[in-house]
């Protein structure tokens, strides 16, 4: 009799130790996320050595050797589809340094936010919404009375005074044009939920 009075108590036991287990495997999966394992360490040292000695031109052109070099392909062969499933670790460490050497004024996750501020949304990102994306080019800097700056980069401002959202900047510039910017977005939308 005390074997059949201890059976819902030894379930409801053994199901609240699974109930941990589980949640004890979500957390170690979300530690593991965030983590920059040593064989990042070559991958991203460039860029912070860059930021933390405030050479914005160069760490911007290296966010680009990181993007790249993230997923083994070049300018040429990096298609606006890869965007979609790139991995948010990669843009989450290159926004997370961003933000650290510029007192939160750059990064993807900057531009996001000033992206959003100026209507954006999934909606629009799906509809290539022309006119969001120019406000938001205004918003950062790079575009003035409707001309793109992209033209005159070396003529920029690299220093932490530049407009808020500024950088990265160069690699939104992209053979697909306005469509690697939406998918860009799209993903760092799907990186944020």
């Amino acid at each position: 009799m005390t074997e059949l009075s201890n059976a819902p108590e030894e379930n409801e036991q053994l199901t609240e130790i699974l109930n941990q287990l589980k949640i004890l495997s979500q957390r170690v999966s979300d530690i593991e996320d965030k983590l920059i394992l040593v064989t990042d360490i070559k991958l991203y040292s460039q860029l912070q050595q860059f930021l933390a000695a405030g050479d914005l031109k160069h760490a911007d052109r290296e966010t680009t050797n990181v993007i790249l070099e993230a997923v083994a392909k070049d300018r040429e062969t990096l298609t606006p589809e890869d965007m979609l499933s790139f991995p948010c670790s990669v843009l989450g460490v290159v926004d997370a340094l961003w933000r650290r050497y510029s007192n939160e004024r750059f990064g993807f996750g900057r531009q996001l936010k000033l992206y959003q501020s100026v209507g954006g949304s999934l909606d629009t990102l799906r509809t290539q919404d022309r006119e969001v994306l120019r406000k938001f080019a205004e918003k950062v800097g790079w575009f003035k009375e409707g001309v793109s700056q992209g033209d005159h980069y070396d003529q920029w401002d690299f220093s932490l005074s530049c407009k808020e959202g500024c950088f990265p900047a160069i690699w939104w510039k992209s053979p697909y044009g306005l469509k690697m910017v939406t998918f860009c977005f799209i993903r760092l939308f799907d990186c944020e939920s």
